[in-house]
């Protein structure tokens, strides 16, 4: 039989949401590459999707339900047909909820896949049963709640609005890494004359691809941006005009806040020279369309929430907003064009039930208030490894009377600790619709291959719990096509026009981009002074770890070769990671006495971690930078990055912070 070819979509927790053409050969996905009519990334893969069919058919891949047959945390199992699964999980549900009530239950998932039926498979049915709601925000919620301080509801420019910029600035975004397809743009516009300077913690592997490139204090950001915005406003580089017609509260930010950050007072707080400020403002300044890229991970301190709201004044001030290829961009918000609420159908909930932030499962195992949670259903997520204060969580999963369910396609970090461990498909064995936050592109998927072993979607699951647990609503019983069919039914202004024939057919298609120019805020301006927030101009605010008890800031940055969690399961991909690494300045090795490759330990008041040591002149001193999220499995020691990171919570939004710690570094 001659191999087919099948349209497909990346699932993963990246703003591209690639297309991808996978080829079948006997039921099995012998090869994946990029969709070349994908709007979007056009036929480029980044090193994690080229090679997809080995993570779909890894032999790590989990068949069979499987029951915990030792201690948790063992990794221990014994196969169990489906019905005895769900039967047993729904007794004990039962039995939890009569003594406990509902919100003894506590589902956990996140962005393990981004489609929208699968990813929010699991919200009716937990609304229903009346179990505690989960806040998702261990991701970037300050970023967005930092826009929305600024800009309101106002819908993002398409990506392909910097490749008409002649500056971009890339803040904080290692953007190789994790926007590889927006960044294409970026080299439209250098390719067109235009300047890029990047402005991060460390030198990613961004910055070699860089005109310019500023180092700046874990945190200090937002200081950065009204610093600049003090030397705009002193060298007369603002735009008035667009300042007084489509801006609001620019006399009293000018008045109140900016005489307080002048160059000298930046320098301190930021690392960067008075030089390297006023090279940055004046480029900022006389560019006739600067755009701001603006990344994730400065909105992961204390601070993260205030650091954007100021970003996000820059653009404002010289009226780049107003002009091709100005502005700035931190993802398209509900750019989808569809009815979230017809999926995770709040309306289904009994009455207010309590939230418990992802970002402190660990207090949430061991210090809730209220019911104990007595039971964690787990899915496309791996709190164990991804979840702050790590060892917290741990003690929290190896709770005997924790009745944990894990929904998994492998023996994960968190899957070890289960009592009952689900196989789950990979986005190859199960229908779901995609829309991307860092492009306007949808595109709609069918299984291109069956389900592998015994394995089953995340919709297929929930089905069969529903039924266990006497749910008896229509919605409970159809499929995710069905569900899929009903939500392209539904109206909507952001798909008027679309080829909806293509987009059932599986090919990727792109919704009309918004009109730029229009404020969709309460005052209808770009709200530099916003009079429901406290404080109502941006300031600065430091971060939690603003001094300085133990010697580095930690980065905890994305890695090449893998996504959170994801992809450890490539043995190829492993390799080129290079293992789990600690990276730091040669100076600040050599006062330590320590050298490179050697085995070193990280640690402060939450854990500690062991590292290989790479030294490397990209790091500056006092910091030092974990890249991605390993599985202790393939750890040098017992535990990983997160045993090093707080349960503390952003300034806005309720976000992780990540970035936001401090540790001391010796040899093992």
């Amino acid at each position: 039989m001659s191999p087919s070819l099948h349209r497909s979509a990346c699932p993963y927790d990246c703003p591209d949401t690639c297309g991808l053409l996978v080829q079948v050969e006997e039921s099995c996905a012998t090869a994946v590459r990029g969709d070349p009519e994908h709007p979007h990334s056009r036929g480029t893969l980044c090193p994690k999707m080229t090679h997809y069919e080995q993570t779909v058919h890894s032999p790590l891949r989990l068949t069979t339900p499987l029951l915990a047959d030792g201690p948790k945390g063992s990794g221990a199992f014994r196969p169990i047909p489906w019905d005895e699964a769900i039967e047993r999980i729904s007794t004990r549900w039962k039995e939890i909820i009569a003594t406990h009530g509902a919100e003894a239950i506590l589902p956990y998932s996140c962005s393990g896949t981004m489609g929208i039926v699968q990813k929010n498979s699991g919200h009716a049915f937990f609304h229903k049963l009346g179990a505690s709601r989960l806040a998702r925000t261990i991701c970037t919620p300050a970023k967005n709640a930092g826009w929305e301080a600024v800009m309101g509801k106002t819908p993002a420019l398409p990506p392909a609005t910097a490749a008409q910029s002649d500056l971009v600035l890339l803040w904080g975004i290692n953007a190789i890494a994790t926007n590889l397809h927006g960044f294409s743009h970026v080299r439209a516009a250098r390719k067109a004359g235009g300047k890029t300077f990047l402005i991060d913690t460390y030198e990613t592997a961004t910055a070699a691809v860089a005109d310019r490139v500023f180092l700046v204090r874990p945190g200090s950001d937002g200081a950065l941006a009204l610093g600049l915005m003090h030397l705009l406003v002193r060298e007369g580089l603002v735009d008035h005009g667009f300042l007084q017609t489509q801006t609001q509260g620019f006399p009293e930010l000018a008045a109140q806040v900016l005489p307080a950050f002048p160059p000298e007072r930046v320098a301190a707080l930021t690392g960067l020279s008075v030089a390297e400020l006023e090279e940055l403002a004046q480029a900022f300044g006389q560019a006739q369309a600067p755009y701001i890229l603006i990344g994730g991970g400065l909105s992961r301190y204390g601070n993260g929430g205030m650091n954007i709201r100021s970003i996000l004044c820059l653009p404002a001030l010289v009226g780049a907003w107003g002009r091709p290829g100005g502005g700035a961009f931190v993802g398209v918000s509900g750019g989808g064009g569809f009815k979230l609420d017809e999926v995770t159908r709040e309306d289904l909930l009994p009455g207010p039930v309590r939230t418990v932030n992802m970002n402190q499962l660990g207090q949430a195992l061991e210090h809730l208030n209220g019911p104990p949670v007595k039971s964690l259903y787990v899915y496309h997520s791996n709190p164990a490894a991804v979840a702050p204060d790590q060892n917290a969580v741990l003690r929290g999963l190896a709770r005997t009377d924790l009745f944990t369910v894990v929904h998994e396609r492998f023996l994960t970090d968190t899957a070890r600790y289960a009592d009952l461990l689900l196989p789950a498909t990979s986005s190859l064995e199960h229908s779901d619709l995609y829309r991307s936050y860092g492009s306007y592109c949808i595109q709609r998927v069918r299984p291109a291959i069956p389900a592998v072993g015994q394995s089953r979607s995340n919709w297929e699951v929930f089905e069969l719990l529903a039924e266990a647990m006497g749910f008896t609503d229509p919605f409970f019983q159809q499929s995710a096509d069905d569900l899929i069919d009903h939500l392209l039914a539904l109206p909507s202004p952001a798909r008027e026009g679309l080829d909806l024939e293509a987009l059932n057919a599986g090919i990727p298609v792109e919704l009309a981009a918004p009109a730029a120019g229009h404020w969709h805020t309460p005052s209808g301006r770009i709200e530099l002074l916003n009079p429901k927030l406290d404080p109502p101009l941006p300031d600065y605010r430091e971060r939690h770890a603003e001094q300085p008890t133990l010697p580095f800031s930690l980065m905890t940055a994305p890695s090449l070769y893998g996504l959170n969690s994801s992809f450890h399961e490539q043995e190829r991909l492993r390799d080129m990671a290079g293992g789990m690494r600690l990276l730091m300045n040669p100076d600040d090795a050599a006062a330590l006495g320590l050298c490179d490759d050697q085995p070193v330990l990280a640690r402060n008041e939450w854990g500690e971690v062991r590292f290989q040591l790479s030294l490397t002149p990209k790091v500056p001193p006092a910091v030092v930078v974990a890249e991605g999220v390993w599985w202790s499995r393939f750890a040098p020691g017992p535990r990983t990055v997160n045993a090093l990171t707080s349960q503390r919570l952003t300034d806005m939004g309720e976000g992780s912070t990540f970035y936001d710690n401090r540790v001391e570094v010796q040899p093992v």
